[in-house]
């Protein structure tokens, strides 16, 4: 999914923070700390962080897959 540019609830933009959010929070810090020190303070936006989940690496996969069998048929 890709990141939503603002908070669903209450409208503040908190798209432009994902890449420094979830860089941190990979290399170890604690996601609580860093959402503090990108000044995400509400609820509602902390969570339009807290519960994104990358899945497009996952869905190009497949799509990668659906046209290898393509031109595997097309072959034949």
């Amino acid at each position: 999914m890709i990141i939503p540019v603002k908070c669903f609830t209450c409208g503040k933009l908190v798209g432009d923070r994902w890449e420094e959010f979830a860089k941190r929070v990979k290399a170890g810090e604690n996601a609580g700390d860093v959402l503090d020190s990108l000044d995400i303070k509400r609820y509602c936006c902390r969570r339009m962080l807290l519960s994104n989940v990358e899945i497009i690496d996952e869905v190009l996969r497949f799509y990668e897959e659906a046209e290898k069998r393509k031109e595997t048929l097309s072959f034949y």
